[in-house]
């Protein structure tokens, strides 16, 4: 078993297995480095080994990038299985496979789990070469460059952790296409049709963490002084069919169209629907990460769970609220000591500001020639 650190012929690499755990939010922000590896075995056969959706709101990786050019063949397993049986099939599904490369771009989850998982890579299903795994400084998003500055983003750590490979430029968008194709941009254009063409605001207000939920109350409140600053503006949810109800309560008193999507559209037409809008509104989440890969300038209400940066969304004109506070970067899937507060100081006005912010400065890189005021 051996690793990229030196020079290599892409050429000689017929069959990559990229191994990559996590849900909507975490598969967008490995598009980057999905290109990388595109770029450089654009004729081997690309498969991803990732795990089964562990939440109803959470779409299998398939769903997100078919068609996307990216990656030719999935493999899947149950997370946190332990079933010797489980990863005697899994060892043989690879082995039969024969990968002549592993990718790893899992999170990092710590030395001893590594060293598992390359040894089962390597002695159990046979893999000879690996890239990406995290150890050392390949593990932690680095430092900001300046006082309260930005850590380095997810996307970033990932594919400095393939340098062997070569580089791709996180902020250039084109490195974060889905590839959408006519098929899936006629299905977003006829599920919108109800809204006439008119201009679009989105919204996903819904999230499958409780850290992350801002709260119906909150988004309720941000719609309704929304409703009356935007008449002219058609409203547009997106999410998981459990957000059906939350965000049909939180759009009650919209003045304009209102079309409830939650649940209707499989993810890649989500994405297309959402490059349709003029801002998108959320929490940190897969339909945030849609909306920032297709263009979409957000205002979001970011719990500071992580360190600001690691996980904001990709691409510029975003405005993030985000409180930084004594019990930040906590990594707490449930809140319950602190209330969430770091989400709870946040108000309905400052969210406010930032949504008007963000739709103006979109605007203005929309239509550059027309003068846009800031309500």
């Amino acid at each position: 078993m051996t690793d990229l650190s030196g020079s290599f012929d892409p050429s000689r690499v017929r069959r990559v297995l990229i191994y990559r755990l996590g849900s909507l939010g975490d598969t967008m922000v490995v598009l980057p480095a999905l290109h990388l590896i595109a770029r450089v075995f654009p004729h081997a056969d690309r498969r991803m080994l990732s795990n089964e959706p562990v939440h109803g709101k959470a779409p299998a990786a398939s769903a997100i990038l078919n068609n996307s050019g990216l990656i030719t063949g999935y493999m899947s397993y149950p997370v946190g299985t332990r079933n010797p049986l489980t990863l005697a099939r899994i060892a043989l599904s690879v082995r039969l496979y024969r990968p002549d490369l592993l990718v790893y771009l899992t999170k990092p989850r710590g030395e001893k789990v590594l060293r598992r998982d390359q040894l089962f890579f390597g002695k159990a299903c046979g893999i000879p070469s690996m890239i990406g795994l995290p150890f050392g400084s390949l593990g932690q998003n680095l430092l900001p460059k300046l006082p309260g500055g930005l850590w380095e983003s997810e996307a970033e750590r990932l594919v400095r952790s393939l340098a062997p490979l070569g580089t791709v430029d996180v902020k250039d968008l084109r490195n974060w296409s889905l590839g959408l194709n006519s098929e899936e941009e006629a299905a977003a254009e006829q599920a919108l049709a109800p809204l006439a063409r008119r201009p679009l605001l989105a919204c996903g207000p819904g999230t499958k963490m409780q850290a992350k939920d801002w709260g119906t109350a909150s988004w309720q409140r941000l719609l309704d002084r929304l409703a009356l600053q935007h008449p002219e503006h058609g409203l547009i949810l997106l999410g998981a069919r459990d957000d059906y109800a939350v965000s049909a309560e939180v759009s009650s008193a919209w003045s304009g169209r209102v079309l409830n999507l939650c649940g209707a559209l499989p993810p890649r037409v989500t994405a297309a629907a959402i490059a349709r809008a003029e801002l998108f509104l959320g929490p940190d989440s897969g339909p945030m990460h849609f909306a920032a890969a297709v263009g979409v300038p957000c205002a979001i209400a970011f719990a500071s769970r992580t360190e600001p940066g690691v996980w904001y969304p990709a691409g510029q004109g975003h405005e993030i609220v985000y409180h930084r506070l004594s019990c930040s970067n906590c990594d707490l899937e449930v809140c319950l000591a602190n209330a969430k507060r770091c989400l709870a100081t946040i108000s309905p006005e400052e969210m406010f500001v930032a949504a008007e912010r963000a739709w103006t400065a979109g605007q203005a890189r929309k239509h550059p020639a027309e003068a846009v005021s800031f309500h």
